[in-house]
């Protein structure tokens, strides 16, 4: 038995050794881009999945896999963000808002439109960092007509700032805990446990709030 093998069966999640990096790879760039890209991203845990991921990784001591990851997830979210961007060109934001809604309202379409007219180019790449902004902001600044050249620099730029920090955030600090294995144990628990139930707790959200009726909004850029 490696010695991978020897630590996943220490935490109990010994399926991590048989699964390997692959699945977390291919977990980790499915809802990236979703969560870039669609409406239903407002719902799942974009910043806990990445740092899971790394946390994961390095139960596998590997670091490569962690980086490529990175590397890989950045070019995912920014096709995502303009997968985002021309839809909302496209369409604009009009069907988005529901009425009684607690994510997908009005008052969130216009406070994302407020943040985008006051920063502009910068609010593109702090969005990364606003879990509910992230997934409208691609659809706002479509809907606006923001330059896609500038969009597409500014949510790159987002990107490197937010895939590679959280990825290797939860790389390199599971790496930490060697020394602790009971602590690293726990936390490869919570993080798979938090992406599995924060992912449910998402989808039933985005079912909810999808049944609602649609909320007409003054979209002027559609």
């Amino acid at each position: 038995m490696n010695v991978v093998s020897v630590e996943a069966a220490g935490t109990g999640l010994s399926w991590l050794d048989t699964a390997g990096p692959l699945l977390v790879w291919v977990i980790v760039l499915s809802f990236v881009f979703v969560e870039c890209a669609l409406i239903i991203g407002l719902f799942l845990p974009g910043d806990s999945l990445l740092f899971g991921a790394g946390v994961v990784l390095a139960q596998h001591n590997s670091a490569l896999n962690a980086w490529l990851l990175s590397a890989a997830a950045l070019v995912v979210a920014v096709l995502g963000n303009q997968v985002g961007y021309y839809i909302g060109r496209g369409t604009g934001t009009r069907l988005i808002a529901r009425r009684g809604g607690r994510m997908l309202n009005r008052a969130n379409l216009e406070r994302a439109q407020e943040f985008l007219d006051r920063r502009g180019f910068f609010a593109i790449v702090a969005a990364r960092w606003i879990p509910w902004i992230r997934t409208l902001a691609p659809l706002v600044a479509g809907a606006a007509r923001m330059d896609s050249r500038r969009f597409m620099l500014a949510t790159a730029i987002g990107g490197l700032l937010w895939v590679p920090t959280l990825v290797l955030l939860g790389y390199y600090g599971a790496g930490l805990l060697d020394a602790i294995p009971w602590v690293k144990a726990a936390a490869l628990w919570v993080s798979v446990a938090f992406f599995v139930f924060g992912t449910a707790y998402g989808v039933l959200r985005y079912r909810q709030e999808m049944r609602r009726p649609v909320e007409e909004t003054d979209d002027a850029h559609a």
